[in-house]
């Protein structure tokens, strides 16, 4: 039988730190905050972090086609470490035309996600609750037609409001939690 991890005595731990649940939430609000106040740096600041991660997996990509050169997919791993890296670089040398093609990507995606979101929902139709998840694929499906839409000017802002919006609502949820696990 699996039980819960933080029901043998766990929870009080938990419980014991909830200040700090709280003051990590409030911290994370105030970055949100300064973010919100220039969006343009939150952008540039999510498109560096988009390339810090493709950089570190473009390397890991490369070391790994010396670790299978005998396997006869070395070209493949050396090229896709390559590209892989090389859009890392990318974002550091040109971060505003990165972030273009990162919010039309992003717009791409919702659109995708919006469109099969709202088919799904009409192939539940007979079933209670199909409306809910049609009304989500369609605000998905807006999102991505309103970035669309705006790009590539919208590429300027678009990030950095989603980061500031992350920022926030994970600081809400932590200081949330932190209330709530102290009683």
């Amino acid at each position: 039988m699996a039980t819960n991890r933080f029901e043998a005595g766990n929870g009080d731990a938990v419980a014991g730190k909830w200040a700090w649940f709280v003051a990590l939430g409030v911290l994370l609000i105030m970055a949100g905050g300064i973010a919100f106040g220039n969006l343009l740096m939150a952008t540039v600041a999510s498109v560096y972090y988009v390339g810090v991660i493709m950089l570190i997996g473009g390397l890991l990509n490369l070391g790994q086609a010396f670790r299978v050169k005998d396997w006869g997919g070395f070209i493949y791993w050396m090229l896709s470490g390559a590209f892989y890296a090389a859009a890392g670089l990318f974002t550091f040398v040109n971060p505003l035309l990165a972030s273009s093609v990162l919010t039309l990507l992003l717009a791409i995606a919702l659109i995708a996600a919006g469109a099969f979101r709202v088919w799904v929902g009409f192939r539940l139709s007979p079933l209670a609750g199909w409306g809910w998840i049609l009304i989500g694929g369609l605000f998905t499906l807006v999102a991505g037609l309103v970035i669309a839409a705006g790009w590539p000017v919208d590429s300027l802002w678009i990030l950095g409001l989603l980061l500031s919006v992350d920022l926030v609502m994970q600081g809400l949820a932590l200081i949330a939690f932190g209330v709530l696990v102290k009683s």
